[in-house]
Order: C-alpha cells, then sequence, then structure tokens
C-alpha cells in the first residue's frame, strides 16, 4: 500500500481479543491509532450488545475505546433500512444491541403488520417469538437477518445463532433473509461511512477467510489476515481469494516503524 493516510477497519473475535482476552498488542495498536488521530472502527457481526456494552466490556479486558469506534451488525442494519424505509416498522427477534439501533433510527417496533420482521442474535430464542416472525413473513413482511453466522461461542460449545435460526425461518416460510452483516460487503460500506473513509485508503483486518477477508475484497479494502482466530495459513489455500498480507497478529502491525499521524508505510 502506498504512503498515504490510512483508515482501519477491524473485526473484534479474534483479532482485538481472544476468549475474554486482549490479543498481545492489540491494546497498542488501538492505542497508537487513538494517538495518531487515523479513523479506525471496531466491527463485530454480533447483534446482542449495544456499542457501549461493548466499550464497556472491552475496558474490562484493558483496552479502553469509546463506543464511537465500534460498529455492529445490528447499527448496519438499523442503517440500512433507515436508508430503504424510513420511519418504518419491525417485529424483533433479538436483544437491546438490535432493538436500540432501530428505535435510534426512528423505527417502531410493532407485533403486526410490520414493514420488516428482523432476526438477530440471542442468548434465547423463543419458539414464540419465531413462530410469530413466521407468520409475519408468510403475510407478506420482509425479512431481514442482522448477520448469517450459524453458531456462537459458550463454555459449553456452539451455540445455534442468527444464520440457524434464519434457516429455520426460511424452511417454514420459503423466504430467504437479506443478510446484512459480514461477509455482505455493505456492512463495509456502510463502516466507512461512519468514518468518511475512502475504500482505497482503508485496510480490513480479520481472522476469517469466509467472512472478513472476502468483505474486504469485495468492498474495495486492503486486506491483513491475522492467525490469531479462526482461520490459519493452511486455510488459506482453499479458498479462490486470498488477502493481501498474512500476518501473526496485529502487534506485527507495530514492528516497523511508528505509525505516523499524517501517512503510514506498513504493510
Amino acid at each position: 500500500m502506498n504512503r498515504q493516510r490510512i483508515s482501519w477497519l477491524m473485526d473484534m473475535d479474534g483479532v482485538i481479543v481472544r476468549e475474554d482476552h486482549l490479543v498481545p498488542g492489540a491494546d497498542a495498536f488501538v492505542a497508537r491509532l487513538v494517538e495518531t488521530n487515523h479513523p479506525f472502527l471496531i466491527l463485530t457481526n454480533n447483534s446482542i450488545y449495544t456499542t457501549r456494552d461493548l466499550a464497556a466490556r472491552l475496558a474490562r479486558l484493558g483496552l479502553d475505546v469509546t463506543p464511537d469506534r465500534i460498529w455492529t451488525s445490528a447499527l448496519a442494519t438499523a442503517k440500512f433500512l433507515d436508508e430503504q424505509r424510513p420511519d418504518g416498522s419491525a417485529f424483533v427477534i433479538g436483544e437491546a444491541g438490535l432493538t436500540t439501533a432501530l428505535y435510534q433510527a426512528g423505527y417502531t417496533l410493532v407485533e403486526t403488520d410490520p414493514d420488516y420482521v428482523v432476526l438477530g442474535e440471542t442468548r434465547t430464542y423463543s419458539f414464540e417469538r419465531i413462530s410469530k416472525g413466521i407468520q409475519l413473513i408468510a403475510r407478506g413482511a420482509r425479512f431481514i437477518a442482522t448477520n448469517p453466522d450459524p453458531t456462537g461461542p459458550s463454555p459449553a460449545g456452539p451455540l445455534p445463532a442468527t444464520g440457524s435460526v434464519a434457516a429455520l425461518i426460511s424452511a417454514a416460510t420459503g423466504v430467504q433473509p437479506y443478510y446484512i452483516g459480514k461477509p455482505n460487503p455493505l456492512m463495509i460500506r456502510s463502516a466507512l461511512r461512519q468514518i468518511d473513509a475512502h475504500s482505497e485508503s482503508t485496510v480490513m483486518i480479520g481472522d476469517r477467510m469466509d467472512t472478513d477477508i472476502v468483505a474486504g475484497i469485495e468492498a474495495g479494502l486492503h486486506t491483513v489476515l491475522v492467525l490469531t482466530g479462526i482461520s490459519d495459513a493452511a486455510e488459506i489455500e482453499r479458498y479462490p481469494f486470498r488477502p493481501d498480507e498474512v500476518l501473526d497478529s496485529v502487534a506485527d502491525l507495530l514492528s516497523d516503524d511508528p505509525i505516523e499521524a499524517e501517512e503510514v508505510d506498513i504493510l
């Protein structure tokens, strides 16, 4: 990447944090971005939590970022729906991160005749609300899902997540959802607009080939795969696309000259 002012998008889990611990060097990397006033956002497909919740979680782990430095699939979903149908209505299967984002976008949360059924992640999916969503979609409500992730982690093992429940609803209705979160490059583009960044001068750092890297490529970003999360070096060869760079972790971005305030010459 040429010397120029660079903006940064980075996934949260697997890049900044892993298993409730900061990735070594992640705090120094983010602190350098703050110090040098480089635009950046930390991204997550998880729609459960508000940005304030996530900022508090990161603070407990030792990383101080303000809520406006975080971009979630819930925020991207609310932004998309506001652009498509301003002041619309939605029946929501999800938690505070999603309902708060929709409310702040001017959406009315309803139980009957919604413009959209919006599915997000929740700790406990309600059979009653899933059934209600199926009935509303069958009556003509549009189907939106925050992200396609089929499972989420838990101490006991994988739990069904948005993608799995979306598949259940699709099987019952014959209607496929429109997914907003990664790998849809729409989420990347909405994040770029949020920090007034351009794709040609933005780096996407991720730990997954099938979400972070492909979304970055399709949005026209310089992509960096770090090996602190899901994907490993051997897995790269299984895909028909490749990241621009592969690093052990974000700490490697600090291994050369310090990031300067107005221009950077790394990667």
